[in-house]
């Protein structure tokens, strides 16, 4: 019979979340480190170590199945994260293999876009599906494809990387080195450098103009909610650009499903409607019809141990 409970690991930039799993996706217990604070590897999962100590206390150690993990360039086959821009630690680092025999039990660990589709397949909107991807419209652009029931990982371990593909030739300069990824145009950073540069260009009044401090992609979106025209706008151009780029991955894998999660999804229709639209119009007509877009249905605050979660099982 399989152990009732697993370990759920979001590794971020800033903060690492911790979760104790059941079966069901109810994770019973919560904790947090702040990622930054450990300059020696070993140190940092030490204090992982100290944290599942406390987890395996209240379910007890030998009913805890496994560990997955999520984290930025994290590569499935190796256990590797290798050179992850937001981590202190540089080069290809054996995550894995290290926090298992640190911590005593198996450890699973992919990438936090594929963490999360898997987490959507066990607990969430994809549910019962076979073909779908998800894509994270955060800070950056992440996604993660299933065909078959099955996270596709490709030759090198990093398959997927739908952020970066180029949707505007030598167009904005990405953190990646290219210039004119999705990312660039399509995150909350992306849509916030749109406004900047709309606002610059152009003359028209706009709440936008009115903002207190830096632009956020939140105020683009309630001054879009409020009927702002120009807000509006750069909603339509971005629904537009990822409405295209979809397009041409629903041509690869011919999923049943988009699912779209993170900040700038919870713009909901602003962004939803010109993604369908631009997306159906630039389907070969085959697809046509054939695919859903639909909001992620994890809570986004414990979407992340969710989907490392479900690696685990």
């Amino acid at each position: 019979m399989t152990k009732p409970y697993v370990i759920g690991i979001d590794i971020g930039g800033t903060n690492t979340s911790l979760g104790l799993v059941d079966r069901q996706g109810n994770i019973l217990q919560h904790a947090k480190l702040r990622t930054g604070d450990y300059e020696k590897l070993e140190d940092y999962i030490a204090a992982m170590e100290a944290e599942i100590v406390k987890f395996g206390q209240h379910a007890g150690s030998d009913n805890i199945n496994g560990i997955g993990v999520g984290a930025p360039n994290g590569n499935y086959y190796t256990g590797e994260i290798v050179d992850a821009a937001n981590l202190r630690w540089k080069g290809a680092i054996p995550m894995a293999d290290m926090m298992s025999k640190t911590l005593g039990h198996k450890v699973t660990l992919t990438n936090d876009a594929n963490a999360t589709a898997v987490g959507e397949m066990m607990y969430g909107a994809a549910k019962g599906m076979r073909d779908f991807l998800v894509v994270t419209l955060g800070t950056g652009v992440g996604s993660g494809f299933v065909a078959n029931g099955q996270v596709i990982y490709g030759y090198t371990g990093f398959a997927g990387e739908l952020g970066h593909v180029t949707v505007e030739h030598n167009g904005r300069l990405c953190g990646c080195g290219k210039r004119g990824c999705m990312e660039r145009y399509c995150s909350a950073t992306g849509i916030v450098i749109t406004a900047n540069e709309w606002l610059e260009q152009r003359t028209e009044s706009s709440l936008l103009r009115d903002a207190k401090g830096p632009m956020t992609a939140k105020y683009i979106h309630e001054a879009a909610d409020a009927g702002d025209e120009l807000a509006i706008e750069i909603f339509e151009y971005t629904g537009m650009i990822l409405g295209q780029a979809l397009a041409n991955a629903v041509a690869i894998t011919s999923p049943q499903a988009i699912i779209l999660f993170g900040g700038l999804a919870k713009s909901g229709e602003l962004l939803f409607r010109p993604v369908r639209k631009y997306m159906e119009e630039n389907l070969l007509n085959v697809f046509r019809g054939t695919v859903a877009i639909l909001p992620s249905s994890l809570p986004e605050a414990d979407a992340a141990i969710l989907g490392a979660s479900a690696l685990a099982w």
